[in-house]
């Protein structure tokens, strides 16, 4: 745990605010029954600026809502505070047929009696855990209910035939939302409300260079300097409307490095982890220049490691 400490002191993190988040790991000790919800993230965040204002947040009892376009970051920061909080963690992904049983529990027939099998919400309250709301704009009608009563200031839900449920004191919840997916829809001003809304600015080439190297660092610099130049000129031809943001697709070029790594050719492992996810032909021959342009040609998977 120290070495994430370690992490937000190089980046200038405020010392005062590191002592208020070891404070509170200390006030609330996670009970041995979720300990194995609490885990660390595969990369690290990077933002001095962000993380402050969302952790300053979380401290005073508020919840965050993290916006932005895609590949900004909002699922990384909210797994490194979760780790950094030393918190378990419940995630929940909002679709088509995400609804309030889903989130609280449904009954279920147990021991001969009708009990409640409990969901993400119910147990986050419970156990004081940090609730991740992945695409919380897809959210309908029947779950967005449930998450006001969560969200509230009262800090507690009503469960129809059961007990209340009182939020444990260190319990916060965290949504990401991406802007103009297929599904979303405007969230609503009460929703709103209850957070606190930080909007995600773009992955920098510096951030995305140190993000690569933390999670590849056998790689050799020029090869990483390559792809992540390609990334960036992506951003840029999605930012500008040349291109949808089907490709702008981070994951996808951590599994292109990943292949890349087992000896791949990386423009055909730049194909599988980001020109195929466009099913436009016109925007994937623009792609393709990007990877031509940026990929040398007669590399091979020994010129990245």
């Amino acid at each position: 745990m120290s070495d994430i400490f370690e992490l937000y002191r190089e980046q200038g993190v405020s010392g005062g605010l590191l002592r208020e988040i070891e404070r509170f790991r200390k006030k609330y000790e996670v009970e041995p029954q979720v300990q194995n919800r609490v885990l660390r993230p595969q990369i690290r965040f990077y933002g001095k600026e962000i993380f402050e204002m969302a952790a300053t947040a979380l401290l005073q009892g508020e919840h965050v809502l993290l916006s932005g376009t895609k590949a900004t970051g909002k699922n990384v920061l909210a797994e490194n505070l979760a780790w950094v909080f030393g918190r378990p963690v419940y995630n929940v992904s909002f679709h088509v047929n995400t609804d309030s049983a889903s989130l609280i529990g449904t009954d279920t027939f147990r021991n001969n009696e009708v009990t409640l099998r409990r969901g993400p919400v119910y147990d986050c309250a419970v156990y004081g855990g940090f609730g991740i709301f992945d695409e919380i704009n897809m959210a309908k009608n029947d779950a967005v209910a449930v998450l006001h009563a969560a969200l509230d200031y009262r800090r507690m839900i009503d469960v129809p035939g059961y007990e209340k449920i009182e939020l444990h004191e260190a319990a916060r919840f965290i949504g990401t939302m991406n802007y103009g997916y297929a599904g979303t829809k405007e969230l609503n001003e009460a929703l709103v409300s209850r957070f606190m809304v930080i909007d995600m600015p773009p992955v920098g080439e510096e951030t995305l260079f140190q993000i690569l190297q933390d999670l590849f660092p056998e790689a050799k610099k020029e090869g990483l300097s390559q792809l992540c130049g390609f990334f960036l000129d992506l951003q840029t031809k999605a930012a500008h409307n040349e291109i949808s943001t089907k490709a702008l697709d981070l994951r996808g070029l951590i599994g292109a490095l990943r292949a890349i790594r087992a000896g791949l050719d990386p423009v055909q492992a730049l194909r599988m982890g980001i020109v195929n996810k466009s099913f436009d032909i016109f925007e994937r021959e623009i792609i393709e220049d990007i990877v031509e342009t940026r990929i040398p040609e007669g590399w091979d998977a020994g010129n990245v490691f």
